[in-house]
Parts: structure tokens; sequence; C-alpha cells
């Protein structure tokens, strides 16, 4: 049976005395946190290259954190270590997702006041998993220091899987994309976001508990640095297959489209929605490579409220020759409901007759399409065209073309991993490339738009997949199967890019397993070690 948590306070020798926080600790911990939102993605235009992921400072930030709270065990502290744990996940979400600060007061007019609250609400609560676990980690930690860093990555790493699942799941921010560049390119095909959060937590726990032990073990510690500096530089190759190694179906010449609609102009019939019709027709029309993409709501009217002609002309563009192209653009009705939707036009066989492809946005945003329950009042404050939408089913079909099969995700539908991996269950369907189409605009000029390029660039690597991003204003791009971005837009022009992507057929150890079991490895992992630390605890 297992012991309550009074007997196992007991256990541990009776209530700790009580002591307050000091300042000093609630600096270190908020300072850490924000060092851990920038690590992602450098948001300053000095000191390094903005945009870039700074795999050492998210290292420091969790070894910061891991410190404070190894502090913790001797006195007992579960509860302190509860508010720091706290302390540190609120900063580090309010650091990574702050420019929802832009949509809901610059484009949703809500007041700033209100607007800057909800941000902190928000990260408030996502940080109660972190708080948890800091808890626990204080109650369940053993006595050796290798053992207690693996119990910490163990609880850090189930409260980033709560984060990625509950409540339809928000995991922007995991401190794994910080190891896009350097770690990722040697582990990310074997293990993914999760694996290089667990095994980053772990290093810079164990660093710092071997540290602080009363005969500091300096070998220990250099040894950890030195691992971790050796795999950090490994060079990113292709990521391992498993399986025979099919033939690669070769490379497709693309043309992904930017149109820079501004946000507060993009419904508006007389400005935003005329510009989109008109940009992106012309463009379409234009394009001579073998595949032309348009962002998310491209066009950003149903088809039945299209100028007369339009839809037609569009279809007739691509129902004949060497061409097809990708669009999106709002689907349905008000009696079957509405979708955030791309579709596909290629050409069919004479005489045979077929319908458009069609992609339905399967994750939805909370707030943004889909009105949490009991939250309707909140959206009434703002002026944004919301909606609940219909959710798309996971692992729906590619789009078959020129040999390729292009799995289409919407917006931050790729920061959802294991769902992608839903689509590599059958190896001789899996996709050749990806292909997300985004609307960034809601945030402005931020760092959202580099912090989503390191997603993109983590699933690239974690299927050994190529994917291609056609974005409203940011970050338009060819990234290749080794996560490198091989050509590129500015953010916040019009422009269109072309290029050839080369497509892989292979399958990486990660893909291989996580479409058959999603998240559940992780969830035993994490699980497992705790049991073992309460088994020992008792």
């Amino acid at each position: 049976m297992l012991p309550t948590l009074p007997a196992l306070l007991h256990h541990m020798g009776g209530p700790a005395p009580r002591q307050k926080i000091s300042l000093f600790q609630i600096a270190i911990v908020l300072i850490a946190g924000g060092a851990h939102a920038i690590s992602m993605a450098w948001p300053f235009s000095f000191g390094f290259t903005q945009g870039q992921p700074l795999w050492w400072l998210q290292l420091v930030a969790m070894g910061l954190l891991a410190g404070q709270l190894d502090a913790q065990v001797s006195v007992r502290g579960w509860k302190r270590a509860a508010w720091l744990g706290g302390l540190f996940a609120t900063a580090m979400l309010c650091g990574t997702f702050w420019w929802l600060f832009i949509s809901m007061h610059t484009y949703g007019g809500l007041a700033a006041p209100l607007t800057a609250l909800a941000v902190v609400l928000l990260a408030a609560f996502l940080g109660l998993y972190y708080a948890a676990a800091s808890a626990l980690f204080v109650l369940l930690a053993p006595a050796k220091r290798a053992q207690r860093a693996m119990v910490f990555a163990a609880l850090w790493l189930m409260a980033e899987l709560a984060r990625v699942q509950f409540f339809t799941g928000f995991p922007w921010g995991e401190g794994g994309y910080a190891h896009v560049d350097g770690w990722a390119g040697a582990l990310a095909a074997w293990v993914g976001v999760h694996g290089l959060s667990f095994l980053a937590a772990f290093a810079a726990a164990w660093l710092v508990m071997s540290l602080r032990a009363h005969h500091a073990r300096w070998t220990t510690a250099l040894c950890i640095v030195l691992v971790s500096v050796t795999v950090a530089w490994l060079p990113v190759q292709s990521g391992p297959q498993i399986g025979p190694v099919p033939a690669e179906p070769g490379t497709l010449s693309v043309t992904l489209l930017q149109g820079n609609i501004p946000q507060n102009e993009k419904f508006e019939s007389g400005t935003g929605v005329a510009t989109a019709l008109s940009w992106y027709g012309e463009q379409l029309n234009a394009a001579r490579s073998a595949l032309v993409v348009a962002p998310e709501t491209a066009i950003p009217v149903l088809p039945q409220q299209l100028p007369e002609g339009y839809w037609q002309a569009l279809q007739a563009r691509f129902s004949q020759g060497q061409q097809a192209a990708l669009v999106g653009v709002p689907l349905g009705d008000m009696a079957t409901g509405y979708s955030n939707s791309v579709v596909g036009f290629k050409p069919v066989a004479a005489g045979q007759k077929s319908e458009p492809y069609r992609y339905d946005k399967h994750h939805l945003v909370p707030f943004g399409e889909f009105i949490p329950t009991g939250f309707r009042w909140f959206t009434n404050l703002m002026n944004i065209p919301l909606g609940d939408f219909n959710r798309g089913e996971v692992g729906q079909a590619s789009f078959d073309w020129k040999g390729q099969r292009l799995a289409l995700n919407i917006c931050y539908e790729d920061l959802f991993g294991e769902e992608l991996a839903a689509r590599f269950i059958d190896p001789a369907r899996a996709p050749t490339m990806f292909v997300n189409v985004s609307n960034i605009a809601w945030f402005g000029d931020s760092v959202a738009i580099d912090q989503h390029l390191q997603i993109s660039r983590m699933r690239a690597l974690e299927f050994n997949r190529p994917m291609i991003r056609a974005t409203n204003t940011g970050a338009t791009v060819i990234i290749d199967a080794r996560g490198q971005v091989t050509q590129s837009l500015p953010r916040l022009t019009r422009g269109v890019l072309t290029g050839d992507v080369e497509g892989r057929s292979s399958m990486t150890p990660y893909a291989w397993w996580t479409a058959r079991f999603g998240l559940w490895p992780w969830w035993i992992l994490g699980l497992s070690v705790v049991g073992w630390a309460l088994f020992k605890r008792r």
C-alpha cells in the first residue's frame, strides 16, 4: 500500500520548519525562467543572431532551477519548492508567449491591463504543472545525486507532457526546442523533442547537484560538461533509419507565396480581402513550378462568397498541365459548420472527375478557432472574428503529387509531433515531406515567428523529412531533412519563394515508435521513475 502524504512527510522527519522564500531565491528563479524563454529563439538584435536557439542557455536555466529545488531537499521545503517551480514556470511561459498580448490587445481591442492579466493568468495556470513537479521532487528526492537528477528530469518531463495533452494542449516553448542545433542532430530522430527536454533536464540537474554535494564531485561534473558539449556539437546528419530503405522520391520544384496582408485588414472586404484575392490570384496564375502553396486563409472568405467565376477559374487553372496548388481557405456553411482548411488542385485524366483534395485543421486554437466552455464572456470582450470550427481527423491523407506524398498541417499543428506521426503507421503511405501553412500576423513582428520556425525545424529532424512553410508574414522557408533552412523570404514582406525540395521515404526510430505508441512511452518512463523513487523513499 502506498504511503499517504502525511505519512511520507513523517517518514522524512516530520513537518519542515516554516521558512520564507528570500527575495534572492525569487530573483534567481524569475531570471532563470526568462532565460529559458529566450533560449528557444534569441529575441534581440545584439549579442547573437536574432531568432537563434541557444541550447547552452536552456541548460543554464534548468541548472539554476534544479539548484534552488535541490537546496529544499535537506529542509523538506516542498511547499517552497512548489512556489519556486511555479514562479520559474510563470516567468518562462510569460517570456515565451508574451506576444499573445498583441493579438488580444492590438487586434482584439481588449484593454491593456486585462490583456496583461490574461497572459499572466494563463502562464500561472500552466505553471501549476511545474509547481506540482517541483514539490514532488523535494518529497521523493533520493540521496544519490544521479538518481536525484533522474527524478527531477522525470517529473519535469511529465509536466511538459501535461502541457502537451491537457486542456487541448499548449506546449509552445518546450525546452527541447532550444536544442534544434547541436543535440538534436544526433538524438532528435531517436527521442524527439520530449526526449531532448528530458535529457537536458537530467544533464543540467546532475551537474548542479554534483557541484552542490558536500564533497563536490568535480570529476563527475567535468565528465557531464564534456559529454554534453561533445554531443551538442556533433554534426547534424540525416536521421537513422528503421527497416529497408525504399527508393527516394526525388525532388519537387515549389513556389511559396507570402502575401503580408496586415492582420487588421485581412478580413475587411474593402481592403485586405480585395488585396488577397488580387495578389494571390495573380501569383497562382503566374507560378511555373510543379507545386505552388498559398498560406493559411490566403483566400480569407468562403468559396461561395467569392466574386463570380473566381473559384471556378482557380480550379480550371490547375485542371490540366503539370502543376498543382495548395491554397488555404475556410470551408463550410451554417448547416454543416465551418473548418480552417487547405484545398488542393491538380490535373486529372481526361474524362475523369475528381473532387479537389481537402485537409481540415484538427488541432484548433483555443479562443481563436473554438471557444472553451464557460469563456464566451471573455471572447465577447474582443473584436476578433472568432468561431467554433469543426475538427478534422488525425492522420488525414497526404496530397499525392509527382511521386511525393505531402502531409499538410496548419499553423501550430506542427507543434504536436505525435499527431503528425499518425501518418507514418503505414510506411508505404508515409509522407515524403511536410507542408505547413500559417498566418502569424496575429502576433506582429515578434519572436513568435522565430519560435515557430524552430518548431518546424524540430519536426524535420524528428522525421527526417523536409518541411516547406508558406506563411502570411513569415517565416516562409524551405527546410531540408536535416532541419536546416536552405531558402527563405524576409519576414513582413510580400514576396514569392521558389526552390527545389528533396523528399525522403525512410523511417526514423522516432517516427516508428511514436506512430504506434504516441506519448505513452514517455508517460511510462516518467511514472516508472517516480514509482521507483516512491518505493525507495518508503
